[in-house]
């Protein structure tokens, strides 16, 4: 376990400041200059059907319909059908960046390749983060790591707390209170050795943070293992319909019925209802995605019931041939569940209070790799006692 949250801490300090070091490392794909101060960007949808002219095979599978005055638009494409599987090809490239003030092409990865170089280096952290970089395999085993990483939040906390020795009356009588015992767990012995400072970082590290760390491990818990997640909240809270109870097609529907021009408009209206309905308003457009293995559109916005700062995750999904609703998602104040969902999310991705939580963020990520650390160093030790125990209780030259 601490091989694998050794790696998920020292990722995840950098995911935090994930937006910032992909513009630092690849400028030339995240920043554009407008033309005039007063020049307005292209439709986001005719800018999509300049990327399907540029990229003729390639499907465009989703549309930000949030456009930044200084950034460039970035769009995820599928491959072409492949007729013995029913599933798409792999590109070359499947994000693609474009300027939304000219239409220009500003350059194209394969989102994720640490092949490709630098321009991928951020993405490839996330694969590593979420499962280092091993597909479904390997997003199973860190969702195994995180729901083991939770119950040992419990017992981490479980060990620190002081121990009930049976005492004679006079000694009872002097015994300190119970939370003066367990001040010293919280505290560090600078000066006592390698091994207490060791023991004592080990210790201390994982009690001062405890909620946040338990916060980390059972949002990682849903974002990898949904099955355990979901039936697990749902005893204790309400949960919508979420996105991804909604049923899948048989096979694949890889061109939706409603044009995407159209799909935006009934999206629109769609969520125009649910706001009138549930009482929220919306703040911006974020994005009209299609699912081909639903035949589903889902168009978000940012509403007053996000509490994210950069992307809303209020969303309406509908038949991507009729246009019927299916279903609608609000982040929070409609299930007791979503609600704590969203802010567990939202704060394992630092993507709440600004600044301050990124660097918090930052700061738990070398905690859990320290954690991960010391840990290994303690159960070495330990384990290394208790062999030498062994040798000389076997050699006869100890009781």
């Amino acid at each position: 376990m601490a091989g694998f949250l050794l790696v998920a801490g020292l990722t995840g300090s950098l995911l935090a400041w994930n937006d910032e070091l992909e513009a630092a490392i690849s400028p030339h794909l995240f920043f554009v200059t407008p033309p005039a101060p007063d020049a307005r960007p292209i439709d986001p949808l005719a800018l999509r059907e300049r990327v399907v002219e540029r990229y003729p095979n390639a499907r465009v599978i989703n549309v930000p319909l949030k456009v930044e005055p200084d950034r460039a638009i970035a769009f995820f494409m599928e491959g072409p059908t492949v007729p013995a599987t029913g599933e798409p090809a792999e590109l070359p490239d499947n994000q693609v960046f474009v300027d939304p003030y000219t239409g220009e092409v500003l350059g194209a990865r394969r989102w994720g390749d640490i092949t490709q170089g630098l321009k991928n280096l951020m993405p490839f952290v996330y694969r590593l983060h979420y499962s280092l970089a091993l597909g479904t395999a390997g997003i199973y085993l860190m969702g195994a790591v995180a729901l083991l990483w939770t119950a040992d939040c419990f017992a981490g906390v479980y060990l620190t707390l002081p121990l009930r020795r049976r005492m004679r009356p006079a000694e009872d009588r002097e015994r300190k209170p119970w939370l003066a015992r367990w001040w010293p767990a919280w505290k560090v012995r600078w000066q006592g050795g390698a091994y207490k400072l060791n023991f004592d970082l080990h210790r201390a590290s994982g009690l001062w943070p405890c909620v946040m760390l338990l916060v980390s491990a059972w949002s990682a818990v849903g974002f990898n293992l949904p099955e355990v997640y979901r039936p697990v909240m749902s005893a204790v809270f309400t949960l919508q319909y979420g996105e991804d109870q909604l049923p899948e097609l048989p096979r694949r529907q890889f061109e939706p019925g409603v044009s995407w021009a159209n799909a935006r408009e009934i999206g629109r209206e769609l969520m125009a209802v649910e706001a009138r309905t549930k009482g929220f308003r919306v703040m911006e457009e974020q994005e009209l995605s299609y699912d081909p293995e639903k035949a589903l559109y889902f168009y978000y916005v940012s509403s007053d019931r996000d509490i994210q700062h950069h992307w809303g995750a209020t969303w309406v999904a509908f038949d991507a041939n009729t246009g019927e609703r299916r279903a609608a998602y609000l982040p929070t104040g409609e299930a007791g569940g979503d609600t704590i969902g969203t802010w567990l999310m939202s704060l394992h991705m630092a993507a709440v209070f600004g600044m301050p939580m990124k660097l918090f963020v930052c700061g738990m990520g070398l905690a859990v790799a320290m954690l991960s650390v010391t840990g290994a160093v303690i159960w070495w030790r330990k384990r290394a006692a208790r062999r030498a125990h062994g040798r000389r209780s076997g050699d006869g030259t100890t009781a």
